[in-house]
């Protein structure tokens, strides 16, 4: 049963990371437009911004994939698996940090710490079902 919880949430971490690989294939004024639908103001065609978006949405979108890894093969990936919970806590921390300093709104701000926070939360705490379930 721990093992399941461990590969759901992971499971669940890869889609929140992987679901931006929308922003690696999307005209930018598609992605203008998703942009302001999460808060952003309007934002004039920049080639740079339009670099930087590509960039981030693909790192994004590829430690989305890690965490599939982890979660189809965590037996394999057992001595990897706390570095992702400690990523996800990291990850919440800069959020919350930065999301404060701003003085973010709570959509999707409280979103994305509570999803960092309690998927990191999970995975640390169900961390070693994968290596227990290798014996």
């Amino acid at each position: 049963m721990r093992l399941r919880l461990l590969r759901l949430s992971l499971a669940t971490s890869a889609l929140v990371w992987g679901v931006s690989v929308v922003g690696v294939f999307a005209p930018w004024s598609k992605a203008e437009e998703m942009l302001q639908g999460l808060g952003a103001n309007p934002i004039s065609p920049d080639p740079m911004l339009d670099y930087w978006l590509r960039m981030a949405a693909g790192a994004f979108f590829l430690v989305g994939v890690l965490f599939a890894a982890l979660a189809i093969f965590p037996r394999r990936f057992a001595n990897v698996i706390p570095m992702f919970g400690w990523l996800m806590i990291a990850e919440g921390i800069i959020l919350a940090v930065h999301g404060l300093r701003l003085g973010l709104g709570p959509f999707p701000f409280y979103g994305d710490i509570s999803a960092c926070f309690g998927l990191g939360a999970a995975i640390l705490f169900l961390r070693k079902a994968a290596s227990e379930s290798s014996k």
